[in-house]
């Protein structure tokens, strides 16, 4: 017995890429649908889209507030709210943030989930700039 993946859906890829033999949009489907939906979604700020202005996250909202466990609790609460009103067809397993050593001013928010239709687990790392940085005194 074969699982319908029609409900995991499909869609353009992000960014939006074309074909020169096909004079078509490259689409994807299924779970690389869905990781690029998510990746839409914290991209996109409320407001932006004109005719869905709910649609979106807070995250650029968070942009120049300083990296503490306020904004890393506010982070995974902007993030868990975008999936909740926007992406039905998953679960969320966990979500956390964790500042990246390579850079002063990243935070990678992690989201593991599981995909309803299929019960299959995912996860995509978000990577997330603030401009609040705290640079160490021993820094160059």
């Amino acid at each position: 017995m074969s699982i319908n993946n029609d409900f995991l859906g499909t869609g353009w890829s992000f960014p939006p890429t074309f074909s020169r033999l096909s004079y078509s949009v490259e689409m994807v489907s299924d779970e690389k649908d869905i990781h690029e939906s998510l990746w839409v979604l914290f991209s996109t700020q409320l407001g932006e889209r004109v005719m869905v202005p709910q649609y979106g996250s807070t995250l650029t909202q968070m942009v120049f507030r300083t990296l503490n466990t306020t904004l890393t609790t506010q982070l995974k609460n902007a993030v868990w709210q975008a999936i909740l009103n926007w992406e039905p067809r998953i679960t969320v397993d966990a979500i956390d943030v964790d500042i990246d050593s390579t850079s002063y001013s990243i935070a990678l928010i992690g989201v593991a989930y599981t995909i309803r239709r299929t019960n299959t687990r995912s996860n995509m790392v978000y990577p997330f700039y603030y401009a609040e940085a705290t640079i160490p005194s021993n820094a160059p």
